[in-house]
């Protein structure tokens, strides 16, 4: 099996694709419960490392001032994109998106920007050698990439200590996620290896499969989804690796469905996979133990989606 997912990983995916600064004021307090409004979403972008050999342009999407939507938790509604609003008060947890080959953090909005909705602050790097624009694109630069994640946190945790930057006492940096998509969802198990650190409490799988070492260290409840017809990364490599998961575990399956159709909104599965990866996200990130109870019904639809767990009840 450990062979057959290295050859996917060399060969899978040519079709992979799609605050207030802290100057001197008392710290944002932090958010303690899961938001029950949604907000409205600011994004803003930066580059870690600018003058190193992999530098890394990162998308950032975070929650500005409510919009008064009511609890809309996972609206499927687009919310309203602020660029460059001020963060709203409270710390929130941080969700590390990694996009798959020939791809970007922006043809991932439809999700990403419904998460920051949600309560999460989301970074999307554009990794160096995989993304669309990159010139000397190389699949093969997936396994580098998960090195490049956890080079994103180190440079949060920073970002969040920074007097003077937007962002500075609003990021819940002890409270990280891991997600992404075809190769990042392999660049997303790729973060969950011996010795990282605790502050990663849990991951999120999109058509994707695990690379070699993953899923050591400390134990972090996973998320897989999976088309059952994907052509690009077949779904018995997600669920190898959703057999390989040491801790609680669900795997939500798409019946016919290919590579990630389901991640764009007006199409079957779209509003499943949203409400799942939202409850799991406030589960994990905001201890929200109605999220949790409630997936599974958000996550069922007869005929569009079929959920298999090993999740706390």
């Amino acid at each position: 099996m450990q062979r057959l997912v290295a050859a996917l990983v060399t060969a899978l995916l040519a079709g992979c694709g799609s605050a207030t600064a802290a100057t001197g004021d008392p710290t944002p307090p932090v958010v303690e419960q899961a938001p029950q409004r949604a907000y409205a979403v600011g994004v803003r972008q930066f580059v870690v490392d600018p003058g190193s050999p992999r530098p890394l342009p990162v998308t950032v999407w975070y929650p500005v001032e409510p919009s008064g939507v009511p609890p809309a938790p996972a609206a499927a509604d687009a919310p309203v994109v602020r660029p460059g609003a001020p963060v709203a008060a409270g710390r929130f947890p941080v969700v590390i998106y990694s996009h798959g080959l020939r791809s970007l953090p922006e043809l991932h909005a439809p999700l990403t920007t419904r998460w920051a909705a949600a309560g999460f602050v989301v970074a999307a790097p554009a990794f160096p050698r995989t993304n669309l624009r990159a010139r000397d694109f190389t699949r093969a630069d997936v396994r580098n990439q998960p090195a490049d994640g956890w080079r994103l946190i180190r440079h949060l945790v920073r970002v969040d200590a920074r007097r003077g930057d937007p962002l500075a006492g609003h990021l819940a940096v002890d409270r990280i996620a891991a997600a992404g998509h075809s190769a990042g969802g392999f660049t997303t198990a790729g973060m969950f290896t011996s010795g990282h650190a605790a502050r990663l409490r849990a991951g999120i799988v999109l058509a994707g499969g695990g690379l070699a070492g993953s899923f050591a260290g400390p134990v972090a409840p996973l998320l897989f989804v999976h088309g059952s017809a994907d052509p690009v990364v077949p779904e018995s490599v997600g669920r190898a690796a959703y057999a390989r998961a040491p801790g609680p575990a669900a795997f939500l399956s798409l019946p016919g469905q290919g590579h990630g159709e389901y991640l764009t909104p007006g199409r079957p599965g779209f509003v499943q996979v949203l409400a799942a990866t939202t409850d799991f996200l406030r589960w994990t990130l905001y201890d929200d133990r109605a999220a949790l109870h409630r997936l599974p019904t958000d996550a069922h639809l007869p005929g569009v989606t079929t959920l298999t767990s090993r999740l706390p009840r």
